[in-house]
């Protein structure tokens, strides 16, 4: 190569290099260093809370870039501008309580530690990908600080995914559009939520507190990570893709678990709307007040690849966006709006190491939708309930839309958390919940149901709730092993209660009618299982087929006698709906696999093709069987499966995602697992390393100390090399 050639090639490989030495996360890369495991799991430290910040999410866009800008087209509502019109009505939901202006406008006014945190979290984004130009956003080239306040609560779904898109679609479509049967519940659904258990010292082998993680959510929903500074974060656990906190785990003194609560904290108001010559009013007590008319323009890019939009003028009461019509009223919801509390709530509570600490940030009260079991390494276990609890008038029923022209249906203010049936250090030594009411969450040393107004529980009693009680009380010897075990326990209360109903229906039947013998080994098989789930159990696909058909014969006279689908299957379904429903499942085994005699294993599979979102599934291509089953039947450890046109096989999607158990001892001892594996890139080898380990509940050691880092270390960089 001509000396003048090679000073062209120096120029063209600088220029880039000058680029990114110029871009604002450069300098701040040099500040944070990122460790990978050899299970692929980043350790991050950083100088400041904001240098860990900027290494974490610059961790997470390297791991699953698509995920993070997902969740953030979601908050944004800018989904349709990626995937098209069908999601125009999920940007205008989200549209209706959150705008680019307001965020904007709270992002000025959020305290300035805070301000430096989301300048790191968008500076990290935006680092990555300069140093990665391959990665091709959706959407998103650029993230700005301010987009941090639309997302800053890390549930599998947030309060605002309780507004029907069906009936959003209706009011503002403008057309009739029919529920789906999963939003009517006539589906069998995978619960959603999660279990945790606290232990106390007493009742533990070593004297140490106990906190099992046990989130139920989407598969490959969160990320998990190590995040440390020299500002005193040192916080191990999962974090929702694209947000800078950790949601379910614990520091080296204290661990926290959410569960979504049953806590009743949004409403509908169904509001009287009054036309006078073009102009809107709703009535609210003797008067008339002017409905608050906007409007919404939504993107959306179009089926040739152009970008439109839509315009919608959209409607609002002091109650909140109307969000639907029924019965001739509009339908106003209310939920909690608080994005600055909430982001400073969800990120201090990492550092917090006691139980007073913990409560001091909860003051915040910008928790709305989750239970949170706590334990730290000063013996405390708690479960605190949600702190955003609006006070209202008890007369009413919350749980359908109340008359908003009645000012006594409106919020009060906030409960104190002092108000909520929360448990604290209980007698018994141990404390539960599994998105069952707080009511039997410490045995007999439980909050008592008469002390508390009715909307601070909406659902009652589960099957995964009676089952941790009868596996916790009278135990004294918990480990870190045994809580694992516990925590995978395969006995199904529900079956226990349901199945022997469909034997008694066969006794009964007479010798001479068909069923008698068509039926006589399935109801064999099932008179002696033991209700507990295994790869190699007959009985249990029996069951589970068995009774997704009772589900499907019976959810929509259960919802309209407003009983749950348990109680209409015990003690309202006939003998005959009973055993039809076990010849119909004998029947679709047979069809699938040959035989109803097909072990459980061959049927419920784990199977992480690519990383798209909606997962592709595929019988021709390996797959793991899995023993633990759905949470609808009492399983402690979940897992939702999905069977899709093509497969005949099920596959899971939803359940236990990450699990951890931690002891508080002098030095804090951890076991974890995630589903399928850390990295979303298939040719990544922490794409699905943890896949055998995860279908068998078995737990992997979390390196949380420097030398155990050390000592299984894959590779030591800093954000850009």
């Amino acid at each position: 190569m001509s000396r003048i050639g090679m000073v062209l090639a120096a120029s063209v490989c600088l220029a880039p290099l000058q680029a990114l030495a110029a871009n604002p996360g450069a300098a701040q890369a040099q500040r944070v260093t990122i460790t990978r495991d050899t299970w692929g799991i980043a350790h991050i430290r950083g100088k400041t809370d904001a240098d860990a910040v900027f290494g974490m999410i610059y961790a997470q866009a390297e791991d699953d870039f698509n995920r993070v800008e997902t969740n953030y087209l979601t908050a944004l509502g800018r989904t349709a501008q990626a995937e098209g019109e069908a999601a125009i009505w999920g940007d205008l939901r989200q549209r209706l309580f959150i705008n680019d202006a307001d965020l904007k406008a709270q992002y000025a006014k959020s305290p300035g530690w805070l301000k430096t945190l989301m300048t790191a979290w968008a500076d990290g984004l935006n680092y990555y990908l300069a140093t990665h130009p391959q990665v091709k956003p959706k959407v998103l080239t650029h993230f700005e600080p301010w987009m941090a306040l639309s997302f800053t609560e890390g549930s599998i779904g947030g309060d605002i995914e309780k507004v029907s898109l069906t009936g959003l679609e209706s009011f503002y479509g403008k057309r009739q559009v029919a529920m789906t049967e999963d939003e009517l519940g006539l589906k069998p659904w995978e619960p959603s939520g999660s279990n945790g258990i606290a232990i106390a010292p007493s009742n533990t082998k070593d004297g140490h507190a106990l906190l099992l993680i046990n989130p139920h959510t989407s598969f490959y929903f969160r990320s998990e990570a190590q995040v440390t500074s020299d500002q005193g974060l040192n916080v191990y656990g999962a974090s929702t893709w694209g947000q800078f906190f950790v949601y379910q785990g614990f520091n080296e003194k204290a661990g926290w678990m959410h569960t979504t609560s049953t806590l009743d904290s949004v409403d509908e108001f169904a509001e009287t709307i009054v036309d006078q010559g073009g102009k809107l009013f709703y009535r609210y007590g003797k008067e008339l007040r002017p409905v608050t008319v906007g409007k919404i323009t939504v993107p959306y890019k179009a089926a040739d690849g152009s970008m439109k939009s839509r315009d919608f003028t959209v409607y609002l009461t002091h109650h909140g966006p109307i969000v639907r019509e029924a019965d001739g009223k509009w339908v106003a919801f209310s939920l909690m709006n608080t994005p600055i509390a909430a982001l400073q709530q969800s990120f201090l509570r990492t550092k917090a190491t006691d139980l007073k600490a913990f409560q001091k940030v909860a003051e915040f009260r910008a928790n709305s939708s989750n239970n949170t079991l706590f334990a730290d390494s000063t013996g405390q276990v708690a479960l605190l309930m949600p702190q955003f609890v609006p006070k209202r008038d008890n007369r009413f029923d919350y749980t359908k839309p109340v008359d908003g022209s009645d000012p006594a249906t409106d919020w009060q203010g906030l409960h104190a958390l002092s108000e909520a049936p929360s448990v604290i250090a209980p007698a018994n030594g141990w404390v539960a919940n599994s998105n069952n009411w707080p009511y039997s969450a410490a045995a007999q040393f439980s909050p008592k149901i008469q002390d508390y107004p009715k909307y601070m529980d909406s659902v009652g009693e589960n099957p995964r709730g009676l089952h941790y009680i009868s596996l916790l009380k009278d135990r004294k010897d918990f480990t870190v092993d045994s809580l694992v075990t516990t925590a995978y326990d395969p006995y199904q209360p529900a079956f226990a209660r349901l199945v022997p109903t469909l034997v008694t229906a066969w006794d009964k039947l007479a010798w001479d009618d068909p069923r008698k013998v068509a039926l006589a080994d399935q109801v064999a098989v099932l008179r002696g299982w033991d209700n507990r789930w295994s790869t190699d159990s007959v009985a249990q696909t029996l069951a589970v087929y068995w009774g997704e058909a009772m589900w499907n014969m019976g959810a929509a006279e259960a919802k309209a006698d407003e009983v749950t689908i348990y109680d209409w299957m015990d003690g309202r379904s006939s003998a005959d709906q009973k055993l039809k429903a076990l010849a119909d499942a004998s029947a679709k085994l047979t069809a699938d696999f040959g035989t109803w005699k097909t072990a459980w294993g061959q049927v419920n599979r784990f199977q992480r093709l690519t990383d798209d979102i909606v997962h592709p599934f595929d019988d021709a291509k390996p797959s793991i069987p899995v023993g633990f089953a759905s949470a609808q039947w009492g399983s402690l450890a979940s897992y939702g499966i999905r069977s899709d046109e093509g497969t005949k096989k099920r596959y899971g999607t939803y359940g236990n995602s990450f699990v951890a158990v931690v002891e508080f001892g002098p030095r804090l001892k951890a076991r974890a697992i995630t589903a399928g594996g850390e990295s979303g890139d298939p040719a990544s080898p922490h794409f699905n390393d943890q896949a055998e380990r995860y279908s068998k509940g078995d737990l992997r050691e979390v390196w949380f100390y420097p030398d155990q880092v050390k000592a299984h270390t894959e590779r030591v960089y800093k954000p850009g090399e």
